[in-house]
């Protein structure tokens, strides 16, 4: 998908954008955390996650603004939902979330040409202690991955960052998904890998917008797409964890466009 002339690209295709756009892209990540703020307190034994999609979906509108997901290859919903060894791109569906399940929503929007793109974790009633910790790990592997984001560092930096804070953990990194530039387009270069070596890969520049978004699983890393062509799941059943922030590179670090406004992102249920 070509992103519309804006700014220029970088020789690795990845566009650059001017100080001016950061703004629409903080309007835009504010509403897809607002959304995710907002509808926490549906997330509870009972409630199936098609309802809470419905909701989403109401609340996409209800804000004036674009839902990105819904007929984007095909997909007609608000919102991913992935439950327990979903690793992504879980279905709204009919099935009731049960006490201790553990789900990842999944949500962006469109506000004035720009995509807001975030996600989170959520637990249903009380959770066991090794989902608490694979909910923990997953949201500090992304907060180390932000740290690493600063011009002339590179996107390897990001991945190492994450992959060998996970692994100390005991835990794993998905490799089969990744993070991407965004702006005025869903998805564009570069593709944003939650592992790898230091120094590797594109250096960091100031006017990068992307997501961060890795995928930890409590056992091993490989998944496998359901028949459905967009459920990811672990291949070994084991509990998968999802946390997402779109973020822009500026001259010292990075601002990161989709902080909770009601500080909810991590504890969600605070």
């Amino acid at each position: 998908m070509d992103e519309p002339t804006r700014g220029r690209l970088t020789k690795d295709g990845i566009r650059i954008y001017e100080t001016a756009d950061f703004a629409g892209m903080h309007k835009a990540g504010e509403m897809a955390a607002r959304i995710l703020d907002d509808v926490a307190p549906m997330v509870r034994p009972g409630v199936t996650t098609a309802e809470i999609d419905a909701e989403i979906t109401r609340m996409v509108h209800a804000a004036g603004a674009t839902s990105a997901t819904i007929g984007y290859k095909g997909y007609q919903h608000a919102s991913c939902i992935s439950v327990n060894h979903v690793v992504c791109h879980g279905i709204p569906g009919p099935k009731l979330l049960k006490d201790g399940d553990i789900l990842n929503i999944d949500v962006t929007v469109i506000v004035d040409g720009w995509y807001g793109d975030t996600s989170r974790m959520y637990g249903a009633g009380k959770l066991s202690r090794k989902a608490e910790r694979l909910v923990q790990v997953t949201h500090d592997a992304l907060m180390k991955g932000i740290e690493a984001v600063r011009p002339g560092n590179t996107f390897g930096d990001i991945g190492h960052a994450i992959q060998s804070y996970v692994e100390a953990e005991r835990m794993s990194v998905v490799r089969d998904f990744c993070g991407h530039g965004l702006g005025r387009v869903f998805h564009a270069p570069p593709n944003v890998l939650h592992y790898g070596r230091p120094g590797t890969g594109p250096v960091l520049e100031e006017g990068m917008f992307f997501t961060i978004e890795p995928m930890v699983n409590l056992g091993r890393p490989e998944t496998k797409v359901l028949a459905d062509d967009w459920t990811a799941v672990t291949r070994d059943k084991s509990l998968s964890a999802q946390f997402e922030h779109s973020v822009g590179v500026t001259a010292d670090g990075c601002e990161i466009f989709t902080l909770s406004p009601a500080g909810r992102f991590y504890p969600t249920s605070a």
